[in-house]
């Protein structure tokens, strides 16, 4: 067996540009993701159609989220999955029902906050709206705007102790602008946008996006800034992990990217919900499986948790453990956590330290300080929902949750190695060799 050669880092974080900046949300990024794997020859399931043996390469598209699977041929009922499990959406702002307000002369956004993002880290930024619109015939549509919108700051000269702590009200300081007066309708600009009018329209799901491209800086171009890393940095590393992967006849390769993680994950396509579970199920059942069979599978299966963690902040050195100083650049991260807010354990560490030998990089461990409380991810939800024996590892960031995080232009393309030979079934290869 061959592991996928390693990806060029420069080539990844170029790839890596271009994949978010096709993916102002998460309806696109399962958009964007299904677009490469047809180009690969991947064939789109509908779940309402009989399947039957699901043996080759396919994907199912279930609202923002995206399950994509390599079957080997002539599997047994039985066969495992390795599964690399991340997230489609990011921390931000969601349009409201009647979202064009006009106050004090401006035309303006009625906007929810959507999951934790870094609040002040959207002001003064030019933002578009995406997201899907469903007409009254049923017909879905991908929607987005461009430049379009700003949350303006106050003047420091109308608020002299900004710089002693910003206080946002959430409903007050956070709807953005459009426009003087009456600027027109946000809804019939979503629909034009689309093709339709705006009577056409009879639901929305609509985000807010950033949309300054992603950018490489610092000494020799070794930063690299961009809204949606977390966690689109971890989508994009998994979906050319399978697309350059060996075929595996040992088990099934399976990308499950989710939606709504940062909402709690709480929805049919979330990773709380029923998506994976259903496809994994139906995947065995297509091979003539028993519930003993299922079983088989599941107890023989990985998963893969990638979601972004947090790099050393230079400026906050006490925020993080004293001891464990993950670095960016440094390579991916095996994140830990005594109370499992992540699903590593023993088994899983020696696992991710093989797939790195195997890839041939260096990673990194990841623990809180213990008075930070730690976040989680999808991971101990998939661990606990299906009995997966699952590992959480992803890229070091700065500024998680900000409008525009940070990260090194190497680690992206070093999690993307790991996971190939994830996907491979090669770990042991280098130790063979």
């Amino acid at each position: 067996m061959t592991s996928a050669r390693r990806p060029d880092p420069e080539q990844h974080i170029d790839d890596l540009s271009r994949f978010v900046a096709a993916s102002p949300s998460s309806y696109h990024a399962a958009a964007e993701t299904a677009r490469r794997l047809d180009e690969a020859g991947y064939t789109r399931l509908d779940e309402r159609e009989p399947w039957g043996d699901t043996s080759g390469d396919h994907y199912v598209i279930r609202d923002g989220a995206i399950i994509a699977w390599r079957q080997p041929a002539g599997a047994d009922a039985g066969i495992p999955f390795r599964i690399l499990g991340a997230h489609t959406d990011s921390p931000g702002f969601k349009l409201k029902p009647q979202p064009t307000l006009e106050r004090s002369g401006w035309a303006q956004a009625g906007v929810e906050v959507y999951g934790g993002p870094l609040l002040n880290s959207w002001l003064d930024r030019e933002l578009e709206l995406a997201g899907r619109v469903v007409a009254v015939d049923g017909s879905e549509h991908l929607v987005r705007t461009g430049p379009l919108l700003r949350i303006p700051q106050l003047a420091i000269h109308l608020d002299r102790e900004v710089n002693s702590g910003l206080t946002l009200d959430r409903q007050r300081h956070t709807a953005p602008v459009f426009g003087l007066g009456d600027a027109g309708d946000l809804l019939a600009l979503l629909a034009a946008s689309a093709g339709l009018a705006a009577t056409d329209v009879a639901g929305h799901d609509v985000l807010v996006a950033d949309t300054q491209p992603a950018r490489r800086f610092g000494a020799d171009g070794q930063l690299f800034a961009s809204g949606r890393l977390d966690n689109l940095a971890s989508v994009h590393a998994a979906v050319t992990a399978l697309l350059a992967a060996p075929a595996s006849a040992e088990h099934v390769s399976v990308l499950a990217a989710f939606d709504h993680e940062e909402l709690g994950s709480a929805s049919r396509s979330g990773a709380s919900g029923p998506f994976l579970s259903d496809i994994l199920a139906r995947i065995t059942a297509g091979l003539g499986g028993t519930a003993d069979d299922a079983a088989r599978a599941i107890a023989g299966s990985w998963c893969l948790s990638a979601d972004a963690g947090h790099g050393v902040h230079p400026n906050y050195p006490e925020r993080h453990d004293p001891e464990v100083r993950p670095m960016l650049g440094g390579g991916p991260l095996l994140k830990i956590n005594g109370n499992q807010r992540y699903a590593s354990d023993a088994h899983g560490a020696a696992l991710w330290a093989a797939l790195c030998r195997g890839a041939g990089i260096t990673g990194q461990d990841f623990v809180s300080n213990n008075t930070v409380p730690c976040g989680s991810t999808i991971g101990p939800l998939t661990a606990t929902r299906l009995g997966i024996r699952t590992v959480d590892v992803g890229i070091p960031l700065l500024s998680m949750h900000s409008a525009r995080e940070l990260c090194h232009v190497d680690d992206p393309a070093a999690l993307s190695a790991a996971v190939a030979v994830f996907f491979a079934g090669a770990e042991h290869e280098a130790a063979r060799a």
